[in-house]
């Protein structure tokens, strides 16, 4: 089926979206400070959890906990930079899809914390 995009295919595809996926990377390394925060955040847990006697298993969710919150904070600052791109105007729709989208960062945060605890009990 031909769709009138043009794109690469294969591990052309596969290397380009890697290289688009680590532009976005970057772009949310120099201008998302609350992402830099929670990859110093990752530094430092990741490791830890690697070094801790507990199960693979446990290790396994302790470290998708901390990740999940940095995938949230991705989506919701890619969310942010849509609306203000639309409009740097003040409205009800772009607050509400601005805080629910903080909302959800603060979930991955509060799920992160759990898991760790529960963990560790």
């Amino acid at each position: 089926m031909e769709t009138g995009r043009k794109h690469p295919h294969g591990l052309k595809h596969a290397w380009h979206a890697t290289l688009t996926a680590m532009a976005g990377l970057r772009a949310a390394w120099q201008h998302e400070d609350a992402f830099r925060q929670e990859v110093l955040v990752a530094a430092i847990a990741i490791p830890v959890a690697l070094l801790l006697s507990v199960g693979p298993l446990a290790k396994a969710l302790m470290i998708a906990s901390i990740l999940l919150v940095l995938i949230v904070e991705l989506l919701n600052s890619a969310l942010e930079a849509a609306v203000d791109h639309t409009s740097l105007q003040q409205h009800p729709l772009a607050k509400r899809a601005k805080d629910i989208a903080s909302a959800a960062v603060l979930l991955s945060i509060v799920n992160a914390l759990a898991v760790w605890g529960l963990v560790l009990i």
